[in-house]
């Protein structure tokens, strides 16, 4: 469970709620049925006419990448890249063919069958990024969905707040109709604001982010696997991959030792 995405709708709504009855107000002035419909329909509406079904179903798929976290350790990839490394360089390519099994992420185990295989390393290069390419490309557009829910939302809202406001003229002969029809006015723009800078855009930026992090750990393994197609030196591939990991090079793992001695 990605526990910052739960904390941070939580210490929004609550903040938000809070500054309300600080004000005076009370939680049952913000529930707004007409509102609601008005600005939540209008919005899914808008997102069906800008983007196909397979998208917009891609999209509430890929809302779990919100709220779930998956744990990943660049540097024990990075290691066990080295590992191969050597294994490669003592024994052969072909050596690495019995270890292919035991590896439970498809996309290295798929990289280091091409190295058994004995595929030109620049066809493993172009094959190895375009399947990274291709696989952000197309998980990235639940993002786009909800991302462009975020762009629709406010303007829902005005709309929302437009149509209350035309309901209060139609009915200026009559008082007790006006409060209904400046509630649903100004309710409705606070739900396309709220949903849109609350949830909508924040979802959008968060599996931007988790996606361009899975991103970098494939080119990891990319530059990874092309290395010890090449034959580099393990120690070298180690430095290099360093760079990836974003773990300090070991000179300055190393420096504060012989300053102790």
């Amino acid at each position: 469970m990605d526990v910052t995405t739960i904390a941070g709708i939580a210490a929004a709504v609550g903040l938000i709620l809070l500054g309300q009855a600080l004000e005076g107000g009370h939680v049952g002035s913000l529930l707004q049925a007409t509102a609601a419909l008005i600005v939540f329909g209008g919005t899914f509406g808008a997102v069906l006419v800008a983007f196909p079904r397979r998208d917009v179903g891609k999209a509430l798929s890929q809302l779990k990448l919100v709220f779930t976290e998956r744990k990943v350790d660049l540097g024990a990839l990075s290691r066990e890249l080295v590992d191969y490394a050597g294994v490669a360089r003592r024994d052969g390519v072909l050596a690495l063919e019995a270890r292919l099994p035991g590896i439970p992420d498809p996309f290295l185990r798929r990289a280091l069958q091409l190295v058994v295989d004995g595929v030109d390393a620049s066809v493993t290069r172009s094959t190895l990024e375009a399947a990274v390419d291709a696989d952000f490309e197309e998980r990235v557009v639940g993002a786009k969905v909800w991302e462009a829910a975020g762009g629709f939302a406010p303007t829902v809202g005005i709309l929302g707040a437009v149509l209350g406001l035309i309901h209060v003229m139609e009915n200026l002969s009559d008082p007790s109709k006006l409060g209904g029809g400046i509630a649903v006015a100004f309710v409705a723009t606070v739900y396309g604001v709220g949903s849109a800078n609350v949830l909508f855009l924040p979802f959008a930026n968060k599996m931007k982010r988790k996606l361009g992090a899975e991103r970098d750990r494939k080119t990891l393994v990319t530059e990874g696997v092309l290395a010890i197609q090449e034959g580099i030196n393990p120690r070298v591939l180690e430095e290099k991959l360093r760079a990836y990991s974003g773990e300090p090079p070991a000179e300055r793992e190393a420096e504060p030792r012989r300053k102790a001695a």
